[in-house]
């Protein structure tokens, strides 16, 4: 009978928990972690598809072509996810994966430059075609540096406080990469592996007299060859000029830039309603991609805007108590990596479309249209989602996630 009733109190415990709670003590996964990123994936679709059907008619197109084929990489991307959320993810951990996954994505910035497989468009070559099949390797390089740099960190722990067998190494692992976005060029890319990079070495746990010293001179190397290349780039200087004053050209240079503002600010407090936006029939360029949030903007006004921003901030506060849980060095800097790519990104085209950064080209992730970036980023979400299973976490559910001490059901049983 003792038996029986803890059994009963059992089930009803279960149930009578608080959602976090209940997913933290019997889950098999972090299920606010999956609700959010269901959330931000179900009105990415829905806004991208708004926001780029007229855009898709004027190019001759089914006004939802876009859409569906957004649902389409959504759906492979789910699966996908939901596949990693089932696999160790321990198995990155082995030598041959990690140094992959960082090889890999190099040989393919460099396959950028070869004629014939590397695409140029709007003066950047960043796009590679291999069997018709069209993609960026710079969000592969996104992953593939966390994997590889969290491997190297893990590895080399015992050293990380020492300059040249510590510091070192991870600036040369990011320095390839840097190097190779730079030459194509792609801005975006670059500030995101870098901010990645930085945030996992100060994590490793390296001196900071030492990083904040390397920062220093990294940072003013950077700006010196800034100055100096300034004419071989000049798009950035044009972007940094339509930044500083929006509406000096508006019907050239900043013509983007002021279509934008425009849309945030006819929004209002709650939007012109979903499908009411007039700034995405062909007056701002761009809709279905970097300037999605925008739209987003118009049709939900500053209501819808900060549903949204507060679903990213959820995400990465959760992503954030993922690695703090999790049983190893590695997972936590994957988990932490992973994380800070989707806000950083995030962050960095928020801040793009409402001018408060230069334009540099930055995608809105689960909201842009894109195949190859949408299914990397619900693919980046499965292996945090591994990482939060119980099994993987070092706390007292870690072993058994199902058990409920008797002494306590019993105690509730008969209170």
């Amino acid at each position: 009978m003792a038996e029986q009733a803890v059994k009963r109190t059992t089930k009803r415990h279960r149930f009578t928990l608080p959602l976090w709670q209940r997913n933290v003590r019997y889950g098999e996964v972090d299920l606010p972690f999956f609700l959010i990123v269901i959330a931000l994936l179900v009105i990415g679709i829905i806004m991208m598809f708004s926001a780029s059907y007229a855009w898709a008619i004027a190019e001759g197109r089914s006004g939802t072509y876009y859409a569906f084929s957004q649902l389409k990489n959504a759906i492979f991307g789910l699966i996908i996810m939901l596949v990693l959320c089932t696999i160790d993810y321990h198995l990155l951990q082995k030598t041959p994966i990690a140094v992959c996954a960082y090889l890999i994505p190099i040989a393919l910035l460099v396959m950028v430059f070869v004629p014939g497989l590397g695409v140029t468009e709007g003066g950047a070559t960043r796009w590679i075609v291999i069997g018709g099949f069209n993609f960026q390797p710079s969000e592969l390089m996104k992953i593939g540096i966390v994997i590889f740099m969290a491997y190297v960190i893990e590895k080399n722990y015992h050293n990380m406080k020492k300059f040249w067998r510590g510091l070192v190494p991870l600036l040369l692992i990011m320095a390839l990469p840097v190097f190779l976005l730079i030459l194509e060029p792609h801005l975006s890319a670059t500030i995101i592996v870098v901010f990645m990079c930085v945030i996992l070495i100060f994590t490793g746990g390296v001196n900071l007299k030492q990083f904040i010293l390397v920062g220093v001179v990294g940072a003013s190397g950077l700006l010196l060859v800034g100055f100096l290349m300034s004419g071989s780039y000049d798009y950035i200087g044009n972007r940094i000029q339509s930044w500083l004053d929006p509406f000096s050209d508006r019907l050239g240079t900043t013509w983007q830039t002021c279509q934008s503002l425009i849309a945030i600010g006819s929004g209002g407090l709650f939007g012109l309603g979903l499908g009411g936006s007039r700034q995405k029939y062909l007056y701002l360029p761009e809709t279905k991609n970097d300037f999605v949030f925008s739209i987003v903007c118009e049709e939900l006004g500053f209501v819808g805007a900060l549903t949204v921003i507060l679903l990213f901030a959820m995400l990465i506060i959760r992503g954030f108590y993922i690695a703090m849980r999790a049983k190893d060095k590695f997972g936590m800097l994957v988990a932490i990596g992973l994380t800070c790519h989707i806000g950083l990104q995030a962050f960095f085209n928020i801040a793009v479309v409402s001018n408060f950064f230069p334009n540099t080209g930055i995608s809105l992730p689960f909201f842009s249209y894109g195949g190859t970036a949408l299914i990397l980023q619900l693919a980046e979400m499965g292996i945090v989602l591994n990482i939060s299973r119980p099994r993987y976490r070092v706390d007292a559910a870690a072993d058994q996630p199902n058990r409920i001490p008797v002494r306590e059901t019993a105690e509730e049983e008969f209170a």
